[in-house]
Formats: structure tokens, sequence, C-alpha cells
């Protein structure tokens, strides 16, 4: 029996994926579990959710002494375990995929942080992990920089799935999603099945908050305090304002009418960071059709164990959305400023832990030798 919360939430349109993944989570058969008990039909990874599981030095042992048997780098290696879960992790959703035509059922895998700026390398490395994972319901997730961008085309077009991951702004959204058509338009021109190809754009949202609250703070006023916690959700919310105008656009409808798959706004970076704010936030104020929700194992819980699913919590809401963002602009806080900060951060942090997981993996095979 699934709960009835996350069921509350699928029954909207959400699809609601684990932002985590583990050699012991697959091997514990919690993985297997979270899709039966709390309506999980997806994972996403990231180089931090990687640290972490390779950093804990559980379950990982053998296939680290076997990669140092074979004479491999501490990189190659990182290769080998991470494809390995994902591929592992793509097995147990094979059922969600198929019952969901492919919709669902993905485990996505990142390019390495260092190729963010990298559009040729980011489209090599996504092929070789496209190849190594060797499984239809992988998605190869890809920063949304300006670099990206071109990687993104390159990639679709070339019939691989994309997870756009780290877009902060709405301009930048709108480049993520002509991206992807102009790559469905490749891919229909070379001949490949533009039915198999499945996108999404992850939209980060706590983050938002986090920054422009405190800023907010630093102005100091009773209305700058008042405006707290309300822009992630405000800017998540003109985010699908924008799916939904963009897909209904000529150019994407003959696409569709084609066989192709719209590219669906996954809201990320969900777990909330203020402890002011409602811990399920970034889950029941986001829910709406055709999109996804990537969550921590915490949010998660929370949402099954008291989150209050109230329906369609965006359609509609765009005016209000806007409002919030001018109100926070008049106070002095800088939309673009702010956005282009947050990937720049972004990409620091995912190179931390891109090191932390080197530095790691160099240790364990040298005790493994």
């Amino acid at each position: 029996m699934s709960n009835e919360r996350t069921q509350a939430l699928s029954n909207v349109g959400v699809s609601i994926w684990l932002d985590d993944l583990s050699r012991t989570r697959i091997e514990s058969g919690q993985l297997a579990e979270l899709a039966e008990t709390v309506n999980v039909v997806g994972v996403t990874t990231n180089p931090t959710i990687f640290q972490n599981a390779i950093g804990s030095g559980v379950g990982y042992a053998d296939r680290i002494a076997d990669c140092a048997k074979r004479g491999l780098d501490a990189a190659a290696t990182i290769t080998e375990l991470t494809t390995a879960d994902v591929a592992d992790a793509c097995d147990i959703f094979a059922g969600v995929f198929a019952a969901t035509g492919g919709r669902d059922g993905r485990v996505s895998i990142e390019v390495e942080p260092g190729l963010a700026r990298d559009a040729a390398g980011t489209v090599a490395q996504a092929k070789e992990l496209w190849a190594k994972v060797d499984r239809e319901n992988a998605m190869i997730k890809i920063p949304a920089t300006v670099e990206g961008l071109e990687a993104i085309s390159d990639v679709i077009a070339a019939g691989i799935s994309v997870n756009v991951t780290l877009i902060f702004s709405l301009e930048r959204y709108r480049q993520v999603i002509n991206a992807y058509l102009v790559g469905l338009e490749r891919a229909r021109a070379a001949g490949i099945d533009i039915s198999k190809i499945h996108s999404v754009a992850s939209f980060f949202v706590s983050r938002v908050d986090t920054e422009i609250d405190a800023r907010l703070e630093a102005v100091g006023t009773a209305e700058a305090r008042d405006l707290k916690g309300q822009a992630g959700v405000a800017n998540a919310r003109l985010a699908y304002e924008v799916f939904e105008e963009t897909f209904a656009s000529e150019r994407a409808k003959m696409l569709v009418g084609l066989g192709a798959n719209p590219q669906r706004p996954l809201w990320a970076s969900t777990g909330v960071k203020d402890p002011n704010l409602p811990d399920t936030l970034y889950v029941t104020e986001l829910a709406a059709p055709n999109t996804v929700n990537t969550m921590p194992e915490a949010t998660l819980n929370a949402l099954a164990d008291h989150g209050e699913v109230r329906g369609d919590r965006v359609s509609g809401t765009y005016g209000e959305a806007n409002q919030v963002l001018n109100l926070i602009d008049a106070q002095g806080v800088d939309y673009v400023e702010v956005t282009e900060k947050l990937e720049i951060e972004g990409l620091s942090k995912f190179d931390a832990s891109w090191d932390d997981l080197l530095e790691t993996v160099a240790g364990a095979l040298r005790s493994a030798e």
C-alpha cells in the first residue's frame, strides 16, 4: 500500500524522484521499498551524493579493490562505481519505466563538474556515461551553463535523454527549453526516433530563498522581512508559466505531434533550509501536473508523515508570483545578480565534492593495493 500523502501528490501529476543513491540503498532493498510505499518513481544523483555514499566507506570496498587490481586511477574508479550504481537503480525502476512509456523510472548521473564550461568535453562524457550505464532509462545530467546549452542540444540530438540541472533564472530556463527543442529538431533530421528522448529541466528552489532572504534581512525593514520565504516558490511558479507558454508554441506543438515529449519542469533543491518555514513547502506549494519533484529523504519522509497536498498550487498563480518578485526588486535585491551568483556557487560546491571524492577514492585504492 502506498502512503496516502505521497499518493495524493502523485494524483496531482507530480512524479516523486528520490534525490539520493548508494550501494546500500540498492542492495538492502530500500530503494525498491520506497517505490512500493511512498510512490518514488525515479532517482537523481550528483557529485555530492556520490561523495557522501562512497565517502562513507560502506558497500564499496570489494568494487574498489577490484578497480585497484585492474590498475584504475581514482577518476576511472569513480566512473566504475557510479555507473554501476546507476545501472542497478535503473534495473530496479525498469517496471516503472515500461509502465509509464519512459516518462518515469529514470535515474540521473551527472557529468564531471569540471566540464561545466566545456561543451565538447561535456558531450563526450555524456556519450561515455550513456554507453557505460547502458540502460534506456538513464538520464545524463548537464549543468545549464551557457556552454552547457550547446552541449544539451548536441546530446539530445544524439538521442540521449538529459536532465538539465542548476537552473536558477527564468531567462536561462527559456534558453534550456530552446536547447532541448533544437536538439529534438536535429535528432529528427538525423532519423532518430524522438519519442524515445526524454528530458527534465531542474529548476532550483531553496537556494533562491536562502540567498534572497539573507539580502532581505540585510535590508532590515519590516517590508523586506515580510517577503522572506516567498522568492523560491514565486520563481518556480513563473518557471511553470514559461513551461506552459513554450510548449503551447507552434514549434513545440509540431514536435510533440511528431512524437516528441515535453521537457518537464523538475523542482530541485527542495529541502527547506529555514526552520521557520514548513518542511514540505517546496513540495506542496509546487504541486502541479507534468512536473517532477526530486526530494532528499528527509523531505520525502516529511511529506509522507504530515504533508498537506491541496491539489494544483501553481497553475494560475503567475500574477501573484510576479508581484512577489517585483516587491523584492523594489527592496533593492537584484534578481539577475542573485541567480548568477547561485549558478557559480552551485558549480563550486559540486567541484569541491568531486575533489573530495577523488581524494577519498585515491586513498581507498592505495589501501587496497
